[in-house]
């Protein structure tokens, strides 16, 4: 049995690595790996590949950064091929971005079965284009693996057969579980013992030159109590440039180029909190119980909200100060265990896909 695996962007290869492993222990099937290079740069894309043990990819698409439409038809049309080449017997794709969506169409259209990792969830906001990638990526697989029980019923209400649904657990777990003893010690040299950690990568967040400029004035006026960590996405650098914010004006916040995800994780469990508009960041807070405070108007990861450590703050970036003051002052919700949330979620995967009879 040939499985084959299609990544774009540095969430899925925290997916997918955990996948890949327990596969390949796994008699009767062997792998290949197609990266879409939605990612392309070293820093988001090839230092992963290493930290997380991953296989160097049998096919690099190489993609590129474009439009949503742009992007989505490139890959289609560079991924076509593949498979017609190589003749998978099954495809998995891995979360919401681009990359999924766009490999789960050209597979339907082959009849190429497709598994989707990480499938069922959802924010309902479509103006958020990840949540368009997911709804048509989980119409269209054949095995639709879920995180957590909201993942299930999300599916099941728009239709999806119960058969075809396998609750497994987090894989992005899987992965920080297995290498969280390797962080210790990487958190990058110069930093404040304590601080805040911001990440910043959606458009609704930092395409309007204005909102950045208030988010960034916010993040400015809450360094003055807690010093800002903040790593900033290739997209978000690239805004601010265009801003001209002065230097001066963010004397504590400290500007970092993307770090691996070693050093990342490092920086998240030192964190006194962490601020985002990420969506895997809501996950590893809430298993590491580190404060999250996310700046959007929904999630979609309800239980990191109704079981872990994430609040929704919103896009009123006036909220801000006050839920940090929260939680500085130990005003902040304690986490409890999640089902299947404990870096086994790859094996689950694993023993659903050699069973002939799933799909």
């Amino acid at each position: 049995m040939h499985v084959l695996h299609v990544v774009g962007a540095r969430p899925n290869f925290m997916k997918a690595a955990p996948v890949l492993a327990a596969l390949a222990g796994t008699s009767g099937i062997r792998q290949s790996l197609v990266h879409t290079g939605q990612h392309y740069d070293a820093s988001m894309s090839e230092v992963f590949f290493q930290q997380l043990a991953m296989p160097a990819p049998d096919v690099n698409l190489g993609v590129g950064s474009a439009s949503q439409a742009q992007q989505t038809a490139e890959i289609m049309a560079r991924f076509e091929p593949v498979v017609m080449e190589r003749r998978p017997d099954l495809v998995l794709v891995y979360g919401d971005v681009n990359s999924t969506m766009a490999a789960a169409i050209v597979c339907a259209k082959l009849l190429v079965p497709v598994g989707h990792v990480e499938a069922g969830l959802r924010s309902r906001d479509r103006t958020m284009p990840e949540e368009i990638n997911r709804l048509i990526t989980d119409q269209l697989a054949d095995l639709l693996f879920t995180p957590s029980e909201d993942g299930d019923q999300n599916l099941i209400r728009e239709g999806v057969a119960p058969e075809k649904i396998h609750r497994v657990g987090n894989v992005m777990i899987d992965s920080l579980v297995r290498l969280l003893p390797y962080a210790a010690g990487r958190k990058p040299a110069g930093l404040p013992q304590r601080y805040g950690l911001v990440t910043l990568h959606r458009p609704s967040n930092v395409d309007e030159p204005e909102r950045l400029r208030q988010l960034l004035g916010v993040l400015n006026t809450i360094s003055s109590g807690l010093e800002i960590v903040f790593p900033v996405h290739p997209r978000t650098r690239e805004r601010m440039a265009a801003l001209e914010v002065p230097r001066s004006a963010q004397a504590r916040v400290h500007l970092l180029e993307p770090v691996p995800y070693l050093e990342f994780l490092a920086l998240q469990q030192g964190a006194a909190l962490v601020i985002t508009d990420s969506g895997g960041i809501q996950e590893e807070t809430t298993f590491l119980g580190v404060p999250c405070l996310t700046l959007r108007e929904s999630t979609e990861r309800p239980v990191t909200v109704s079981q872990g450590t994430n609040v929704i703050v919103g896009r009123d970036f006036s909220r801000l100060p006050e839920a940090v003051h929260c939680a500085l002052a130990g005003n902040w919700k304690t986490p409890s265990p999640i089902p299947l949330w404990d870096g086994h979620a790859a094996v689950r995967i694993a023993e659903v896909i050699a069973n002939p009879r799933a799909y």
